[in-house]
């Protein structure tokens, strides 16, 4: 179980995707396909990547950008899936403890 800090982010996962966001929906898939292959094996790095999706999940939903918060929310469904799926033992317990 990474003992990092968890309540200082490690990636640019928001700033890639504030960057994706002005090029549509399209980017923001790509950039979380990028994300999520590069990263799904580091379950720190996944978490933070499941945080950052449903943080911007709820920035667009609260304004009023639907779209926007629908590509979100199926991205972090998709993720949350992945991690609940694939995480074993402490990753998993990581995984759960910080998203929850």
């Amino acid at each position: 179980m990474p003992t990092d800090n968890i309540t200082r982010p490690n990636t640019t996962f928001h700033m890639d995707f504030a960057i994706a966001e002005a090029f549509g929906a399209n980017a923001v898939k790509d950039t979380y396909k990028r994300a999520h292959d590069g990263w799904k094996n580091n379950v720190a790095y996944y978490t933070e990547l499941v945080m950052c999706l449903n943080h911007r999940l709820w920035m667009h939903y609260m304004d009023g950008r639907d779209a926007l918060a629908k590509v979100y929310n199926d991205l972090y469904l998709a993720a949350h899936d992945y991690a609940c799926e694939n995480f074993k033992g402490d990753d998993l317990r990581y995984y759960l403890a910080v998203t929850d």
